[in-house]
């Protein structure tokens, strides 16, 4: 748990709350500036604008530095965007931000707050504002392998998702994941809007799977896959990877990655079984709790 006190300000300066007509100079700063924390989401920085804590620092009317770390689902919140301009130091520019959004974050309880440091000066202010390591991402790919068709098991079909079919994706995701790694209804609409492709496996007791692709420059993206409890161990992840390989590669996809935690070792087996191989690239998550 970490302790909140307030640093001073330079003259000139002042943090607020991020408001809609700062959108021009929070963009500004995401695309000129070389210090710019983005986290993996569903939504661009600047459609967070709107959601708190949004704070952003001002130097003699101007917006210098920005973060972002709006709670989804409620009690994780995920640092969003952070990103200031080169004439400050990063640390200049997270305490004051940081501090505020903290105080934010305090009335909504016990909220847990993470960060994957895709860039290495993120390290040292997260672990200075008491943030601990909690894991690594680690990133896998598929390149054209043979393809091995998994039949699905008896009593079980798969399907193309549906948007009706949102509500109960949630509850197979909640059932499936940690709290730090679940999506809420907003963003699962989201993710379902901007997907390639996303299917579903049920039984006669209802969804029991699902997975969601996106599309990159390099191919397609598996950006979620998940198995409820009860039906884990029956193939079913390895039946909805399949399924996807052989539709990306019907095709003409050649390339498909996919994220996961490196202390998941059933999700590391499953990858690789099916032809996937780690890149050696890897992130850090940290996180911290807030109350």
């Amino acid at each position: 748990m970490i302790s909140v006190h307030p640093p001073a300000l330079k003259a000139g300066q002042r943090i607020r709350p991020a408001v809609h007509t700062d959108y021009q100079q929070i963009s500004d700063l995401i695309f000129f500036e070389g210090h710019v924390h983005r986290h993996l989401d569903w939504r661009t920085p600047l459609e967070w604008l709107g959601y708190s804590p949004y704070w952003v620092l001002e130097e003699d009317g101007r917006v210098v530095a920005a973060l972002a770390c709006p709670p989804d689902p409620e009690a994780i919140a995920w640092l969003r965007l952070f990103v200031h301009a080169s004439h400050l130091s990063g640390l200049e520019a997270w305490s004051p931000l940081w501090t505020a959004a903290c105080s934010e974050l305090t009335q909504h309880g016990r909220v847990i707050v993470a960060a994957i440091a895709m860039e290495r000066w993120m390290d040292s202010l997260l672990i200075e504002s008491g943030f601990a390591l909690a894991h690594h991402i680690v990133l896998l790919e598929w390149n054209d392998q043979p393809v091995t068709r998994y039949s699905i098991p008896a009593g079980f079909s798969i399907r193309s998702m549906k948007f009706d079919d949102l509500p109960r994706v949630v509850e197979v995701d909640a059932a499936a994941f940690d709290s730090l790694w679940r999506n809420s209804l907003p963003a699962l609409s989201k993710a379902f809007s901007q997907a390639v492709y996303a299917s579903v496996v049920e039984n006669a007791s209802g969804m029991v799977g699902y997975q969601l692709a996106t599309w990159s420059p390099l191919g397609a993206h598996l950006a979620r896959l998940a198995v409820r409890p009860e039906a884990q161990g029956l193939g079913i992840g390895a039946v909805l990877v399949n399924d996807l390989i052989v539709r990306m590669q019907n095709g003409g996809a050649t390339h498909i990655t996919v994220n996961t935690q490196g202390n998941n070792t059933v999700s590391l087996a499953l990858y690789q079984k099916l032809g996937f191989r780690r890149t050696g690239e890897q992130y850090p998550v940290y996180s911290v709790q807030v109350e």
